[in-house]
């Protein structure tokens, strides 16, 4: 029987491209590229290697110097090898702030063999998007927004229905994000009930003072989703 892991690459590495996007924005699918392919089956076979329900947490659209580069969410290349034991020969960047906000919460968690075991992290549109080279939100523009929304509806039927995620709750990183779960899970009714969240990079540019309390946030937030 296949598990998480194996859905999970099947679902990013087939995930189809997009036509033409208004406004001069490329879609991109790193997770078809060997390299990115390869680390994200080693995260995946590592942490997803079974089949447990496990609870989405879900950005907005992947970054294209995190999970563009190692194939995973919300982590860049020096927390692939730091927090999760992947090695690479990834080039050392800049730490992304959302990674270091995420695996703050992910360490408080229990660390990343406990955290995974019962929180998916992904994103409510699996591609990167570029717009003159450089990152963008799949809610940037409304008529981007518009012609991405089948694939939204998509993405979130397949990681729902076939990585068999948690059905009674899910969580949305960022709160212009979560209007838009909110929609999509209104039209799709795939979610009992949607937690929203500040965004990592929102907190950590505007509110880096209160990291503790933001990590603490998150935590009680997450923990309440448990179960025994």
């Amino acid at each position: 029987m296949p598990t998480f892991a194996d859905r999970l690459l099947r679902f990013l590495t087939t995930f189809p491209l997009p036509g033409a996007l208004p406004g001069g924005v490329e879609a991109l699918s790193p997770f078809r590229e060997p390299a990115v392919q390869d680390l994200l089956g080693q995260f995946a076979h590592k942490f997803y290697a079974d089949n447990r329900p496990r609870v989405a947490v879900l950005g907005i659209n992947p970054g294209r110097l995190g999970m563009g580069r190692t194939g995973v969410a919300f982590t860049d290349p020096g927390a692939l090898a730091e927090f999760c034991g992947i090695a690479h020969g990834l080039p050392r960047q800049r730490p992304e702030i959302s990674t270091q906000f995420v695996y703050q919460v992910v360490a408080a968690l229990g660390g990343p063999a406990a955290f995974y075991q019962h929180f998916y992290l992904g994103s409510v549109y699996p591609l990167v998007l570029l717009r003159n080279g450089l990152n963008y939100n799949y809610y940037d523009a409304p008529n981007l927004t518009k012609a991405l929304w089948p694939d939204m509806q998509r993405s979130l039927r397949q990681q729902v229905n076939e990585l068999g995620l948690r059905a009674d709750v899910a969580i949305s990183l960022g709160k212009r994000n979560g209007l838009f779960f909110n929609k999509l899970n209104d039209e799709l009714g795939l979610f009992k009930k949607i937690i929203v969240l500040d965004h990592p990079r929102y907190l950590m540019q505007y509110h880096r003072r209160e990291l503790a309390a933001n990590v603490a946030r998150y935590v009680e937030a997450l923990g309440e989703c448990l179960v025994d």
